[in-house]
């Protein structure tokens, strides 16, 4: 008789896939997708079986131990995708499959099942007449008040419950389970943490714009890619409950919701739960992983029809998908930033045309990318030109803090010291903020960088104080009060003193968000402030939590980073401050101006939401440049036409693919040599190989070339032929030499979103 073999993939860093014979007992064909228990080295691994596979010649195979699946865990449409990302973003494929399922599902501790199950009481003999239960109880008083109790919570209820409410011991509850009375029974308790929000009515009434629009997704073609260009406020979320709406009617059919933020996803669930009740699931990072398991399992079930989420949604183990939606498509945040480092915009479109779904990209502000490929004809663009219900987008003011400073600095008095909160909040928009109070309207205030200064440093020497591990300054913390780096984590106490020269001349440089706020609580001391950053939702749930209090008028004013600048939807925000427009524009990235226009255009989008309008004011000291320019008039086509223009020459995306090659270590010059050895090696591939339509950028220090201590270089690799690069990549990723010496690395990002 044959060996029976199957091919695994592993959660392992190799590009390769493994072969198991399969034990009698263990019917076979096992069907491709599904978890296996395999031995691996002196462990075991939880790997996806790929399908059936011949026996190699001349090697003693391992059996595999389980089978830990009745259904397939990755449908066939799932595991097309995930094929996909491995092949494109140059992973190991078992590291893919692995990112596609939820932690409970991929470690054998928690294997086969992570639910959480209840003992609950039921009840199972009605006793109608009062001179029945007399008799049934004559001589078990306690029975009688369990069973009261029981019957008063509609015949179910908590073991643990029940026997506290009746005072009695689980005895009491065997002895009536041995009559027939009730029946107790483990019960899986599904882990919902959204369970108990109230859903949000959508609008009754599509407008005639947003009707169109809903008529041509709905006549798309299978795999049929749409780019939904819709101003802030144009009703958007509508036009998907509606698609939604009409997927879902058809027998079977499912759909997926993408998010970019976890801050967005409890306004997002409210909407979508109002419309379509418990049919709706959720997925993201920010809950447990019970929580995930469970929502994972009912879409696997299909108790839930609707997966929204943030990234990893899109590998919700849906069937029949009618539709994926990827709302702000723009947003970077749909990178994956570590192995796989897929984009989950690109691959939704991939999954889409794998399942005959149709995609919905929808952005105000969408990426280059995105509209470009709309522009070749490879998407259809659809368009939403007006705020829904007849709103105006809000009036936007550019304010020049060159001549704040200017006017500030004149009226000093002679030899009186530099005052730094000179340049935080303009006459401008202090004198808005305090018109917005006085009528008990609303105001968010935008600082894209968190802590209270951006840095410290000597006065006397200009020494800066920086991380020990990474190559970047300490951003000061005045809550709790320490020096923090923001890539590693690393944490100082505040000197008194330089460390360089002796002086006590420490000065704090630059702003940030803890600054902002104590400026503006000392400015406006009866307002109700609240800060929204990485330090003030670190806790989960700690994003709802802020938004379910702007939303109930508990909070004047909303200061925060990018976090606030997009999805929200507050009728009585009317104002919209932004601190300082430039601290994205100078960043070292080509992508650092289409970022501040998206930033500025989808922050401006939250005011004027409402019948009362809105006012955005702008502080920089940037006026003239198009990224400010335009969103000063929400112009996106003639920022999209002037930044294309800057993307030409030299050549980045859309017109080249990218991919960048960072190489790490932990000594310097050991990096800078393997950095240029593997560009020397690259090159003579693509000499070899006669790619003419591939070129090199560098090697180079990255911008901030050491991070968690280690140095980091990179080269780019263009090309405009995105077959020759996914091969490329491929074989760069898996056959790079690479010494061992210094703890080398390399890496290969393609399509990155970030060159810092």
């Amino acid at each position: 008789m044959a060996t029976r073999c199957v091919e695994v993939a592993l959660p392992v860093p190799l590009f390769r896939t493994f072969t198991y014979t399969v034990p009698d007992g263990i019917a076979t064909p096992i069907p491709v997708g599904t978890r296996v228990l395999v031995p691996f080295r002196a462990r075991r691994e939880i790997g996806v079986c790929l399908g059936e596979a011949e026996p190699p010649e001349g090697v003693v195979l391992k059996p595999l131990l389980a089978v830990l699946d009745q259904v397939p865990a990755l449908p066939a449409a799932l595991l097309e995708t995930g094929r996909w990302i491995a092949e494109w973003y140059a992973a190991p494929v078992g590291l893919v499959m692995r990112s596609m399922l939820p932690a409970a599902l991929t470690t054998p501790r928690t294997t086969p099942s992570a639910a959480k199950q209840r003992r609950v009481v039921i009840l199972v003999k009605e006793l109608p007449s009062l001179l029945e239960r007399e008799q049934t109880f004559a001589r078990a008083k306690q029975q009688r008040v369990v069973y009261d109790l029981l019957e008063a919570q509609g015949g179910k209820s908590l073991l643990e419950t029940l026997r506290q409410q009746a005072d009695c011991s689980a005895g009491v509850i065997t002895a009536m389970a041995k009559r027939g009375l009730v029946e107790v029974r483990d019960e899986v308790l599904e882990r919902d943490p959204f369970a108990d929000r109230a859903g949000v009515a959508p609008p009754p009434q599509p407008s005639a714009d947003q009707q169109a629009v809903i008529a041509e997704i709905l006549a798309g073609a299978p795999g049929q890619t749409f780019l939904l260009h819709g101003i802030t406020g144009s009703g958007k979320t509508l036009v998907y409950i509606e698609v939604l709406r009409a997927v879902l009617a058809k027998p079977g059919r499912t759909a997926i919701v993408l998010v970019p933020e976890i801050a967005l996803t409890s306004q997002t669930v409210d909407r979508f739960r109002g419309a379509f009740g418990d049919d709706v699931a959720v997925l993201h990072s920010g809950l447990s992983d019970g929580e995930r398991h469970d929502a994972w399992q009912a879409l696997r079930r299909g108790d839930r029809r609707i997966a929204v989420g943030a990234r990893s949604a899109l590998f919700a183990p849906l069937e029949r998908v009618g539709v994926v939606i990827v709302d702000e498509e723009h947003e970077s945040s749909y990178k994956q930033s570590e192995t796989p480092r897929y984009h989950a915009r690109e691959a939704a479109i991939v999954r889409a045309r794998a399942e005959g779904a149709v995609v919905v990209l929808g952005s105000a502000t969408p990426s280059l990318e995105s509209w470009e490929r709309a522009e070749r004809g490879q998407s259809i663009q659809l368009t939403l030109p007006a705020r829904a219900g007849g709103a105006q987008l809000p009036s936007v003011q550019v304010v020049d803090m060159r001549d704040i400073m200017r006017e500030a600095l004149a009226a000093r008095a002679p030899n009186a010291p530099f005052d730094a909160t000179m340049g935080i909040l303009s006459p401008v928009l202090s004198a808005a903020i305090e018109s917005r109070l006085v009528r008990g309207e609303q105001s968010l205030l935008l600082l894209n960088r968190r802590g209270y200064a951006a840095y410290m440093q000597c006065h006397a020497c200009g020494d800066v104080q920086a991380c020990p591990h990474c190559s970047i300054s300490l951003t000061y913390h005045r809550v709790p009060e320490a020096l923090v780096c923001h890539y590693c984590q690393h944490q100082a106490p505040v000197p008194t003193i330089c460390a360089q020269c002796g002086s006590d001349a420490l000065r704090r440089r630059g702003l940030g968000t803890q600054q902002v706020e104590r400026l503006v609580a000392e400015r406006f001391p009866d307002a109700r402030i609240a800060r929204m950053d990485v330090d003030t939702t670190s806790g989960k749930w700690a994003h709802t939590a802020i938004l379910d209090r702007v939303g109930r008028g508990e909070i004047d004013i909303l200061l925060g980073t990018q976090m606030i600048a997009k999805g929200l939807d507050f009728p009585n925000v009317t104002l919209v401050g932004v601190v300082d427009a430039d601290t994205g524009l100078n960043l070292p990235d080509f992508r650092s101006a289409e970022r501040t226009f998206q930033l500025l255009s989808q922050v401006a989008g939250r005011a004027g939401r409402g019948a009362k309008g809105g006012e955005v004011l702008i502080q920089t000291k940037m006026p003239t440049h198009h990224a400010v320019r335009h969103a000063l008039t929400h112009d996106f086509l003639s920022f999209v036409h002037e930044e294309l223009g800057h993307r030409r020459m030299p050549t980045y995306p859309p017109f080249v693919s990218l991919a960048n090659v960072v190489v790490s270590g932990t000594e310097q010059t050991a990096t800078a040599q393997a950095a240029v050895a593997a560009a020397h090696w690259i090159q003579a591939l693509v000499t070899r190989a006669a790619l003419r339509d591939i070129v090199l950028v560098g090697p180079a220090p990255c911008p901030i070339d050491r991070i968690k201590d280690r140095w980091r270089w990179h080269l780019l690799i263009k090309s405009t032929r995105g077959g020759a690069m996914t091969r490329l990549s491929r074989y760069v990723a898996e056959r790079c030499p690479v010494p061992k010496a210094a703890d080398l690395r390399l890496v290969v990002d393609r399509d990155p979103v970030s060159l810092l």
